[in-house]
């Protein structure tokens, strides 16, 4: 076992794990955080994603002593001050379903958001299948892809607006 020190959601955490288990197991098993979910395990659905410095990374597949060291982001931190606007985007074009797959999807969403945060039609397009990959069977293009565009044109409007 290794001591690891570890930022997550703005807040400091320490951990004794092996250096080679993945960060999805650190966060639900040792730090209690069952926001990000376990799905296929092999990083392929998605489900686990979580944002390492700000991009997107299926936790399942990302040893901790990887992840220690760097800014760590899970769906319970997303929302600190409120709902983050791609949730609420979400809300408005009634994307959930049986929810099982949606913090992996916001996680994707969100750091297209923070690197882009006026994404293009075809910035979303580009960036669809990291999001499409989560629960691919029970989602469809059209309603995160629109969630996306209206959280887009809302903060549009929002900035015309101040101006």
């Amino acid at each position: 076992m290794t001591r690891f020190a570890l930022e997550i959601n703005s807040r400091q955490q320490t951990v004794d794990a092996d250096p080679e288990m993945p960060l999805l197991w650190v966060l639900r098993d040792l730090l209690n955080m069952t926001g990000t979910k376990y799905g296929c395990g092999i990083g392929l659905c998605g489900a686990c994603t979580v944002q390492i410095d700000g991009v997107a990374a299926r936790s399942c597949q990302t040893p901790i002593a990887t992840a220690a060291g760097k800014r760590i982001l899970t769906i319970e931190g997303l929302a600190a001050n409120g709902p983050h606007s791609i949730q609420d985007a979400w809300i408005a074009e009634q994307v959930p379903q049986c929810g099982y797959c949606q913090p992996g999807q916001i996680m994707s969403a969100a750091a297209l958001l923070a690197q882009k945060p006026h994404p293009t039609d075809a910035d979303i397009d580009e960036t669809w299948p990291a999001i499409s990959a989560v629960a691919p069977l029970t989602s469809s293009y059209a309603t995160p892809s629109t969630a996306l565009q209206e959280r887009r044109n809302h903060e549009y409007q929002a900035q015309s607006c101040a101006s």
